[in-house]
């Protein structure tokens, strides 16, 4: 698989709107293990090999358990997610998958239980976040920085 194309020098300042809501995202005081949950979940429904591996990565230096990291992409049927951890994961699939959920009241009412309003705002730009970064490396097919074995 061949790069298409490096937003960063073909359209900067698109690139740096990007960096600008995650600076955002990055500032609004929700907790770091839990936007890794949900840009690892997010970065798995999208297929963003980058993603993922950038998040796995970021998550076990952080001290995430290489146990959850393992399990986040079957949560529903792990018990190693707290309440709030699965209103997240529940709310990042409907909202990866907008097309198909519309977002249900069920998962609304469960992150309305869990998050104020404010938190669900910023649960939901963090979301908006890491799907069009999933976008982006995905349709401009930009790989995971891995070391290949040779």
């Amino acid at each position: 698989m061949q790069p298409r194309i490096d937003t960063r020098h073909v359209r900067p300042d698109a690139y740096k709107a990007m960096l600008g809501l995650q600076s955002y995202v990055d500032a609004t005081g929700l907790e770091q293990s839990l936007r890794y949950l949900m840009q690892i979940r997010a970065s798995q429904i999208n297929g963003c090999a980058f993603c993922v591996h950038m998040h796995l990565r970021d998550a076990r230096k952080a001290g995430e358990s290489q146990e959850r990291l393992d399990l986040v992409a079957v949560w529903r049927e792990a018990p190693l997610f707290t309440a709030r951890e699965r209103a997240a994961l529940a709310w990042t699939e409907a909202l990866t998958l907008v097309a198909d959920s519309h977002v249900p009241d069920d998962v609304y009412e469960l992150a309305r239980a869990e998050f104020s309003e404010q938190e669900l705002v910023d649960l939901t730009m963090a979301l908006v976040a890491i799907n069009g970064w999933n976008r982006l490396m995905v349709s401009f097919r930009i790989p995971p920085a891995v070391a290949r074995n040779n």
